[in-house]
Order: structure tokens, then sequence, then C-alpha cells
């Protein structure tokens, strides 16, 4: 099977404050082993979960609902590509630790995130 070009990479579950994320780690430390990284009291993501996944709950930026994110090596060519098809976008281009990403709903009503790594934007530059 090849490597898709755009693969689905990420999963973003919603906290409702730095609490629920801590409590979420807990949970899944406990049930399946998981290690995670904390990047502040209310975002951490794993580190051994398969699929990556992370728990927000950033009032700025935490999804209502889990959220599929998917890699792009050209965020500005991505974010194009959804507009001319028709997507709509949710949350324009913004920044976090490592990357930025912006949101969009489909056609279907589901919102994705596309997201692009800054140390891969660094090597195109």
């Amino acid at each position: 099977m090849t490597q898709p070009a755009y693969p689905i990479d990420f999963v973003e579950f919603p906290g409702r404050d730095a609490a629920t994320v801590a409590a979420a780690k807990t949970f899944y430390t406990d049930v399946f082993g998981w290690a995670f990284r904390d990047w502040g009291e209310d975002y951490a993501d794993t580190l051994s979960s398969g699929l990556s996944c992370g728990f927000n709950a950033d009032p700025a930026h935490a999804p209502q609902q889990p959220l599929v994110v998917v890699h792009t090596p050209d965020l500005e060519a991505s974010h194009a590509r959804v507009i001319a098809a028709g997507g709509r976008i949710s949350k324009q281009i913004f920044g976090f630790p490592g990357g930025r990403r912006f949101h969009f709903i489909d056609p279907a009503g589901n919102e994705v995130a596309i997201w692009s790594d800054l140390e891969q934007e660094q090597k195109q530059a």
C-alpha cells in the first residue's frame, strides 16, 4: 500500500477545561497505557496511540466534536483547493506550537482540519 499524499494523521478530542484533559490522560493511560506530551495545561497529545490524537480544552481552538486532522505539505494550496471544491472555511489559518492549520466544513457538514508543520514549511522556503 502506498503512503497517501494527504494522510489523516491526527484526531483531536474536545475537553471542557484543563481538569477534563488531565482526567482523559489518566483514563487513557489506565485503559491503554498511552503516554502523553503536554502543551500547557489545556492541551496534550499522545505519544503511543498509533494514529496520533490529542485533547484540547483551549477556549479559542477546542473543537465541538472529535476533529479529524489531515496533514499537507502546502497549507495555502490546500486552503485554495478546499475553497475551489466548495468547502466552507470555518477557521482561517492560525498558528500553534509546531505548525499552522485551518478548519473547513465539508459538503456533508463535517468539520475537518488541515495542518502543516513548521519544520516542513521552513524546508520549503
